[in-house]
């Protein structure tokens, strides 16, 4: 009891039932079963490459080195100690990772602003046949990308743009249907009246697109900007089918850590040197989900997606 006469609240002390006990048990376990690669990485990025294999069963670094990450940026000789069998591994991890940081950057400065501008269109213009081409263009969503790979090709093939930046990033510097529904959602749930009082004093559809939709809808751009950038960042195939092998000047990081792995073709890789530099590619990208972790999943459900 207070002066007043007023209790204060109680507070409810949730009890630990099985059933959250299990729930959470399960949850730590899932946690660990996601981390453990990482981990992995990590360990055998520490590790001798001379003594892996005779230390394979070793929770702890084999041979605690980190002359892995040494040679992967550049701090030291750019090749391993010699093992029989073997040749000379090296990786120019700057030149990759400056390759990856523009095609990355580009693409997805392109994807955001293209499809913002889709997505206004779809969401507050009102033209005729709207709502059908809106769903023409989200059946593009099940078309599998595999598909697409062997006519973009030849269009780049054709367009001069073989092994060079405009052809890794053209493909992909347009509208996705993904990032055209996910913020056309969002331009759906906003206040009519806003829109109307910018007509009034005279504004035009761009003007309201720049002026008001982009400043009031910063959440869902940044949420897309980063899921935007995390697949051009891990994305593979294309930039292995449209560069050149044998001139690495627009090389990203994920293809020339594949080619780095097969520089020994008749010894084991340089395991060490290749996981320190998976795990310094890794780093941006987990650095981006730590920070903007929680933004995506709200934006996620406030958008409705499942």
């Amino acid at each position: 009891m207070t002066a007043l006469g007023i209790s204060p609240p109680r507070i409810r002390r949730r009890h630990l039932s099985a059933g959250r006990v299990a729930a959470w048990v399960v949850l730590w376990l899932l946690i660990l079963i996601t981390l453990f690669p990482f981990y992995w990485m990590l360990r055998t990025s520490l590790s001798d490459d001379r003594k892996l294999f005779s230390g394979s069963g070793s929770w702890l670094p084999a041979g605690f080195t980190v002359s892995g990450y040494e040679r992967v940026l550049g701090m030291s000789a750019a090749t391993r100690p010699q093992v029989a069998d073997q040749s000379d591994a090296s990786l120019d991890f700057w030149l990759y990772l400056r390759n990856s940081v523009i095609v990355a950057t580009v693409i997805t400065a392109g994807q955001v602003f293209f499809s913002a501008m889709a997505a206004y269109a779809f969401a507050r213009l009102r033209w005729p046949g709207r709502d059908q081409v809106f769903f023409a263009f989200l059946t593009a969503l099940m078309v599998p990308p595999i598909f697409i790979y062997l006519p973009n090709f030849e269009l780049i093939k054709n367009l001069g743009l073989f092994n060079t930046f405009p052809g890794l990033i053209l493909p992909f510097l347009f509208m996705t249907p993904f990032t055209v529904f996910f913020l056309r959602q969002f331009f759906l749930n906003m206040s009519r009246e806003v829109e109307e009082a910018a007509i009034i004093d005279g504004a035009g559809h761009l003007r309201i697109f720049f002026r008001i939709m982009l400043p009031m809808n910063s959440a869902p751009l940044v949420t897309v900007s980063i899921l935007a950038y995390i697949i051009a960042w891990n994305e593979y195939f294309w930039p292995l089918l449209v560069t050149d092998p044998s001139n690495d000047h627009v090389r990203v990081l994920t293809v020339a850590l594949g080619i780095f792995k097969s520089q020994q073709p008749t010894g084991g890789p340089d395991w060490s040197g290749l996981m320190a530099a998976t795990l310094v590619a890794a780093l941006p990208i987990l650095a981006l989900y730590t920070v903007f972790g929680k933004r995506i999943v709200n934006s996620i459900q406030f958008s409705g997606l499942k």
